[in-house]
């Protein structure tokens, strides 16, 4: 059985329509299938689709990332790595099942994959806590990136949880810490890690495992600090406002890759990832491979100062460069020539003001 989203309700009248036009029982037994208005009324859904998809504020597109049908990390391991071998156990308290980890083949080449998995029916979600990691998780998946950096092979992870798991055993545990942990691990690695958000990427239960030299989400997922809901729920104390929090907070994948948080955007089919499972997991295959080919030239320190770089250039102009000459490879900040120039005119404000008064009394004396 489908499910339909809000804004989708058009679109499940045509598809119920066209499934009661394709059933060959009719009210008065056995009749002829009209192909021809299967066909047409197929044709007006494709165009509901678009208009709909190509016009969904930031709230629906949370909605999108949230849907119950989307593929989640286990199918998308399936589908594109190949002798895949689970791995389990933080080896300090157990196995956190809301996290799939283990090697695999992707072209015949060795990478570790992580995924963070919501489950797909209501006992699998129980059982995968909703995607949401507890400290174990977190720590398993920091045994496993230092094997794989150990053994230089790549890390692929998967990214969909609306956050990390804020139970009062998880807190006694050490979530705060398994959670920077994760993040400094990913961020020490030396071989590749690439992250792709499939659906949700909320706020430290993300970005433990999203720490990442390339950042790619699916076109209708998200990725903040916070949910909607949440951040509504802080600044004007009323849940209800998610559209106007969703819309302030830029956590679409297009806002992102304009304020280069990530690095690159895969485009969905019509209507969803969820529409065309196969279609999408080909696509999210090709970009790995895409991306894994980018550093094969790489030496270990270039990986490493690569993904620094990427981070330490978010929200500036420039960022932080290696200083030249610089025997201890400390960074200084690299001013943008337009920023030189509004820190010179600032300071000489008033030296500029003078002439440009000199200037304009000139050329009244001139037209006089």
């Amino acid at each position: 059985m489908k499910n339909y989203l809000d804004f989708e309700k058009e679109i499940k009248a045509l598809e119920q329509e066209v499934d009661t036009l394709k059933s060959p029982f009719g009210s008065e037994g056995i009749s002829e299938v009209d192909t021809n208005k299967i066909k047409n009324t197929q044709l007006e859904i494709n165009q509901k689709l678009e208009e709909i998809y190509s016009n969904l504020n930031s709230w629906q597109k949370t909605q999108v990332a949230r849907h119950e049908d989307r593929p989640k990390a286990h199918y998308y391991i399936k589908k594109i790595f190949s002798k895949f071998t689970l791995l389990s156990g933080d080896r300090f308290f157990g196995d956190d099942k809301s996290v799939i980890a283990g090697f695999g083949l992707i072209e015949n080449k060795s990478v570790l994959v992580i995924g963070q998995e919501k489950g797909e029916d209501l006992n699998s979600r129980i059982e995968r806590n909703f995607g949401m990691m507890r400290p174990e998780g977190y720590r398993k998946c920091i045994r496993l990136m230092k094997l794989a950096d150990r053994f230089q092979i790549p890390v692929i992870s998967f990214i969909d949880t609306p956050g990390a798991y804020p139970g009062l055993g998880a807190e006694q545990r050490g979530q705060a810490s398994a959670i920077a942990n994760s993040i400094e691990c990913c961020m020490s690695l030396t071989v590749p890690n690439i992250s792709i958000i499939i659906g949700e990427g909320g706020s430290g239960g993300a970005i433990a495992l999203a720490s990442s030299n390339k950042v790619i989400m699916l076109e209708n997922s998200i990725y903040s600090v916070i949910s909607p809901e949440g951040c509504a729920s802080i600044l004007w104390r009323d849940p209800s406002k998610s559209l106007q929090a969703a819309e302030a907070m830029k956590l679409t994948a297009q806002d992102l890759l304009r304020l280069k948080i990530i690095d690159e955007i895969i485009p969905e089919p019509l209507g969803g990832a969820h529409r065309d499972p196969e279609n999408i997991a080909a696509d999210i295959k090709q970009s790995i491979l895409k991306n894994l080919k980018i550093f094969e030239s790489y030496g270990k320190d270039e990986i490493y100062e690569h993904r620094k770089s990427k981070f330490l250039q978010i929200g500036r102009d420039e960022g932080l460069s290696i200083s030249p000459g610089s025997s201890s490879g400390g960074l200084s900040y690299r001013e943008s020539n337009f920023g030189k120039l509004k820190l010179h005119l600032n300071k000489n404000k008033y030296v500029y003001g003078g002439l440009a008064l000199v200037a304009i009394a000139a050329i009244l004396a001139l037209l006089s």
